[in-house]
C-alpha cells in the first residue's frame, strides 16, 4: 500500500468538492489567484500543532494578501478523534486571541468525521465540513467581509449546500472524491 499524498488529496477535496460543488463561491478565486498556502504538518500532539497554527497566523498575518490570502494546514498525524479536535479548536481560537489578530485572522474547520451539533454522525449535510484529513483553515477577516458583502445572498449558502448534498448523497460524494 502506498503512502497517502495528503496535500494531493487535500487540493483534490477543495477542487472537486468545496469549488468543484460550489460549498465555498469564495475558494475559487484565491486557488485560481494561486493565493492559497498548503501546509502539511508533521505535528504529533495537540501542543506541537497548536505551536504550529501560531507560526502560520502570524506568517499569514505578515504576508501580503496577493501572495497568501488564506493557509490551509492539513494535519493527519493528530487529533484524528473529532470531539478532541472540536475541543482543540477552543485552543486555536485562544491563540488568536492571545496573539491579538482577534478581527485580522479566524480559525475554520475541517475533519474527516466533522458533525454538526443536533445532527446523526451519517446526516449529508456534515461533509459541508468534511476534508480528508483533519484541516485548519486560516482566513483573513477583510477577505471574509469583502467576499460575503460581494455575494447576492450570503445566507443562502448554508441552505444550498444542503440541498447540494442531499441530492449528491453520501455515495455520491464518495464517488465524487474517488473514495
Amino acid at each position: 500500500m502506498t503512502e497517502p499524498d495528503y496535500l494531493a488529496d487535500t487540493r483534490r477535496w477543495l477542487d472537486r468538492a468545496v469549488i468543484g460543488l460550489n460549498l465555498c463561491p469564495f475558494a475559487k478565486a484565491v486557488v485560481a489567484k494561486e493565493q492559497v498556502r498548503f501546509v502539511l504538518s508533521d505535528a504529533t500532539t495537540p501542543e506541537a500543532l497548536l505551536a504550529e497554527l501560531g507560526e502560520e497566523l502570524a506568517l499569514l498575518r505578515d504576508t501580503d494578501p496577493a501572495t497568501t490570502d488564506t493557509t490551509l494546514i492539513v494535519h493527519p498525524f493528530v487529533l484524528q478523534d473529532f470531539l478532541d479536535y472540536n475541543d482543540f479548536l477552543d485552543q486555536a481560537d485562544g491563540l488568536v486571541e492571545a496573539l491579538d489578530l482577534e478581527g485580522v485572522l479566524q480559525v475554520a474547520s475541517f475533519h474527516p468525521e466533522y458533525q454538526f451539533a443536533g445532527t446523526d454522525a451519517d446526516d449529508v449535510e456534515n461533509y459541508t465540513n468534511r476534508a480528508p484529513y483533519p484541516t485548519l483553515h486560516l482566513l483573513r477577516e477583510d477577505s471574509v467581509s469583502r467576499a460575503v458583502a460581494a455575494f447576492p445572498d450570503p445566507e443562502v449558502i448554508v441552505e444550498r449546500n444542503v440541498e447540494t448534498l442531499q441530492k449528491l448523497g453520501v455515495e455520491g460524494w464518495k464517488k465524487l472524491l474517488g473514495d
